[in-house]
């Protein structure tokens, strides 16, 4: 797989990763420094801004538009010029890249596939859990999905710099791909038909989480080749979604064991 190497940080990239003001924004474009999103103020008709979101869109970033209040509540300068970069913390991976470190272990792949988890805090936690359980990558949508900035890495502990993580546009097509390539698709869900304990992870699998509140989206369960429970016992009728992944990996752990 290749590595990446972070290109110097712009002047203007905070300590939480944010990269404000117009050419701040391009020269970390221009430089190839690894971009989670673009926000840029809704309905402005300047030139600068049209050639920043499709520079951006070129390289494959996710353009936002916002309003002027949510990016004014977002900047540390006070001088975004109507565009604020959040940094990635490292360069996103292909699909393949993850397929390959399996082939290279000799190891069934065992992908972890998050669908939409917005809350970076859960994010890192997932991805701290599956670089510790072994597993050779995580999958995200390129939209509603928090990204790889500076508090996913921080509260993976470091994971990110190890556990390659990869973006999708369209996570049920993709769901498809690996079907076709022989991997089994485990989707968590609180109606599941299978019980955890009773599925089989032996196997090359995914398993797909779904987001903190509505959990998968419909096109994603549809691509489920199994819906997997996890037994609850109390009186509280869900688990968090790292927690899910946590308990549905370390089985996998188990069985593979």
């Amino acid at each position: 797989m290749k590595q990446h190497s972070r290109p110097p940080v712009p002047e203007r990239e905070g300590a939480d990763g944010l990269i404000e003001g117009r050419n701040a924004v391009m020269e970390a474009l221009r430089a190839g420094t690894p971009i989670d999103k673009l926000y840029l103020a809704r309905g402005e008709t300047d030139g600068t801004l049209g050639r920043l979101a499709a520079a951006a869109r070129a390289q494959g970033v996710v353009v936002v538009d916002a309003d002027r209040r949510k990016l004014d509540s977002m900047s540390r300068t006070h001088s975004h010029q109507g565009a604020i970069a959040v940094a990635a913390v490292r360069a996103y991976a292909q699909v393949d890249d993850l397929l390959a470190i399996a082939r290279e272990r000799g190891e069934p792949p065992l992908l972890v596939v998050c669908d939409g988890l917005s809350d970076p805090h859960n994010l890192g936690a997932v991805i701290r859990t599956a670089e510790c359980a072994g597993a050779h990558g995580v999958i995200l949508p390129k939209r509603r999905s928090a990204g790889l900035t500076a508090v996913v890495a921080k509260t993976s502990a470091g994971a990110v710099s190890h556990l390659p993580v990869a973006r999708v546009a369209n996570l049920p097509a993709l769901l498809d791909q690996l079907k076709r390539e022989g991997i089994w698709v485990f989707g968590t869900a609180a109606d599941g038909s299978t019980g955890l304990y009773e599925a089989d992870l032996k196997g090359p699998a995914a398993i797909v989480i779904g987001s903190e509140g509505a959990g998968m989206g419909r096109l994603v369960r549809e691509q489920c080749d199994f819906l997997l429970s996890i037994p609850l016992r109390g009186r509280v009728s869900s688990l968090n979604a790292s927690t899910a992944a946590a308990i549905v990996l370390y089985e996998a752990v188990r069985q593979r064991t």
